[in-house]
């Protein structure tokens, strides 16, 4: 379903401020001891970002995770938008996650970030590609990959970090991924819209858990969305 028109919008990657391999960096399963790896191929001369790489099952017994996220100390103030908007060029029809997080510890001794809660959101586009919508409600938060019911809102006015997810679900994917992206915006709706969340299964609880978590806590942040090799060649 084609995401309803904004009257407001801010584009955070693509459009009016094109994609930058600078602006990520990856965090995959090899933090663990894992295989799998991410990339962020983009092109100056190209409005689309490609997010691909493998995901690897085997080397940790079912689990696997690859990620791209966002850089640097940086903040984004979403207090203003009802959503994120993510236009997909292409895909692969796997299942991918959007993560949002607004806090960052300091490393611990070992140079590893800390955990803090995320705010995740999974989706899988069509093929041909289709604009995901998605509302702040939409957002589910986890720490460590097990869901926390008692998390405080997301913090929309300190969104530090965005990031791109691919995970096995427990050997439910696994292989080669590709994920074509036009743009990721914040969108203010029309009052008459409504936004439908994408859902395999409203009913399966698809989260990680403490078998399959992601050292760096790649889900959404709290309170309300190059790597190991990075590459600018299309």
């Amino acid at each position: 379903m084609p995401a309803p028109v904004p009257h407001k919008h801010e584009y955070l990657f693509g459009g009016d401020k094109p994609w930058n391999p600078l602006d990520w960096t990856s965090s995959d399963d090899r933090v663990r001891g894992g295989s799998s790896y991410s990339t962020l191929t983009c092109n100056a001369a190209s409005p689309i970002a490609r997010y691909h790489g493998n995901l690897d099952i085997k080397t940790l017994g079912g689990a696997g995770f690859a990620s791209q996220r966002t850089t640097g100390d940086r903040t984004w103030d979403l207090s203003a938008f009802s959503g994120l908007v993510l236009d997909i060029a292409k895909s692969d029809g796997m299942q991918y996650t959007l993560t949002l997080k607004d806090e960052l510890l300091p490393q611990s001794p070992d140079g590893r970030e800390q955990s803090s809660v995320n705010w995740e959101y999974d989706f899988k586009a069509q093929k041909d590609g289709q604009k995901i919508s998605l509302g702040w409600h939409d957002l589910k938060a986890t720490y460590r990959g097990r869901e926390k019911v008692d998390a405080k809102p997301l913090d929309l006015k300190n969104v530090k970090r965005i990031s791109l997810l691919t995970r096995s679900f427990f050997g439910k994917q696994e292989g080669d991924f590709s994920l074509s992206i036009v743009s990721i915006a914040a969108v203010e709706k029309d009052p008459g819209t409504n936004i439908t969340p994408y859902r395999d299964d409203p009913n399966e609880a698809v989260r990680g858990s403490n078998d399959e978590k992601v050292p760096y806590d790649l889900s959404p942040p709290k309170q309300s969305w190059l790597g190991w090799r990075w590459q600018c060649v299309w």
